[in-house]
């Protein structure tokens, strides 16, 4: 089969090479194998996509249970002031004044 990744920017795997390039033909996407995968940094972003970044306020998008804790963040809960942390999936925030890590897809900008 084929050798090529899948695309970088839509991650689909309808990728081809046209002889100079890898070419994704559902975004039309154009790359040399290993430039942009390599150097590409990961960004958070919230469950739509926008990026994120410290000291955004976001809201819960679902109630979440918290592990080791009867306590439940409730859907709608303004959390102001994110950290982002080393993982581009997880921001650090306080809640209720404790500290907590959340997963960005359960949150919206």
């Amino acid at each position: 089969m084929s050798d090529i990744s899948n695309c970088p920017a839509c991650r689909m795997d309808h990728t081809y090479f046209d002889g100079t390039l890898n070419v994704c033909p559902d975004c039309g996407h154009e790359w040399l194998e290993g430039s942009e995968a390599e150097t590409q940094e990961k960004v958070a972003c919230d469950s739509n996509g926008a990026p994120l970044a410290d000291g955004d306020s976001v809201t819960v998008i679902k109630d979440l249970k918290v592990r080791g804790s009867s306590m439940v963040i409730k859907r709608g809960t303004k959390v102001k002031s994110i950290r982002l942390t080393e993982d581009p999936e997880e921001v650090d925030c306080k809640i209720d004044g404790s500290s907590i890590v959340l997963k960005t897809c359960f949150l919206k900008k």
